[in-house]
């Protein structure tokens, strides 16, 4: 874990989901990085102008105003462009999702958060990168948790699939046209309901037959029920992996490795790695880079 001085020439990047959730705070949090540091502030309306912002940053430090999402789409964009290596993040939690910028050390609220930014130093992190180029900061789960109750379960996470779901709403569902409700409510009782995509490739709710390696060595076969896996980072270059066995009448012990690639096959399954929902996917490699991002965190 390497300690870097911050720098104090800083790009404020303020995601348009904190703007619109929690206006009072991105004020207050950009009140404190402005009065300690040089600042110039992007304010980007979506993800292409938030990517560009990164792009364009120059030789200034990057500090993310916004939640887990916001974290993440920034590392994202970062790795991409093969600049993690140079680049140390910031964020000022900001939002409803900020459990995985919790759990990473970062203190929650603005001024917490802002001094931080100002006061910290970098820390290198090991970073999960997967077979197709994605990015994981926290953990990942297979099968996702449950979606909260009316969440569109086809959703990927993402932010432009998620503006799609709801443009796909029912026409008139958010007009003031009872009676077209009242209709669209006997047609649903009437028509029966499809199974959800995500339903199907999970399987429904049963158990998962997957088939999981660690360094090349099963850990789990496809013969044996699981009721779920997890990676997460580890240190010195390794992941964390548990498998979850189907108990059959004593309660099973879950299975634990630790290695530096960790790959999971079998039916189409979808995972949540931090704060978004992928697949389906038949297999996935995910190989541990060690220190391969920086994050400001607090001192000690």
């Amino acid at each position: 874990m390497t300690e870097v001085a911050a720098s104090d020439q800083l790009l404020v990047v303020i995601d348009p989901v904190a703007r619109r959730d929690d206006g009072e705070a991105v004020r207050i949090a950009k009140d404190v990085l402005s009065a300690g540091a040089t600042t110039k502030v992007c304010l980007p309306d979506g993800p292409e102008e938030f990517a560009r912002a990164l792009r364009r940053r120059g030789s200034r430090r990057p500090v993310v105003v916004g939640d887990d999402r916001a974290l993440l789409r920034a590392v994202s964009v970062l790795h991409r462009q093969r600049e993690l290596a140079g680049c140390a993040l910031s964020v000022v939690p900001v939002g409803g999702a900020i459990s995985l910028v919790r759990s990473l050390g970062v203190p929650t609220g603005a001024v917490a958060g802002a001094r931080a930014v100002l006061d910290g130093v970098e820390r290198r992190l090991d970073l999960l990168v997967d077979d197709s180029d994605g990015v994981v900061l926290g953990a990942l789960r297979i099968p996702p948790l449950a979606a909260r109750p009316g969440a569109g379960m086809g959703t990927t996470g993402t932010d432009e699939e998620d503006a799609e779901s709801e443009s796909d709403a029912e026409p008139g569902a958010s007009t003031g046209h009872p009676w077209l409700r009242t209709c669209q409510s006997l047609v649903r009782t009437l028509v029966p309901v499809r199974p959800s995509r995500t339903a199907s490739a999970n399987g429904g709710s049963g158990p998962s037959r997957l088939r999981v390696e660690v360094d090349g060595v099963t850990l789990v076969d496809l013969d044996q029920p699981v009721e779920g896996v997890s990676v997460a980072p580890g240190d010195a270059g390794v992941a964390e992996v548990e498998v979850r066995p189907v108990s059959v009448g004593a309660e099973a012990s879950p299975l634990m490795a630790r290695g530096s690639t960790v790959t999971v096959s079998g039916a189409h399954f979808r995972y949540r790695a931090d704060a978004l929902v992928s697949g389906p996917v038949r297999t996935r490699t995910w190989t541990v880079r060690e220190g391969a991002w920086g994050l400001t965190l607090p001192v000690g």
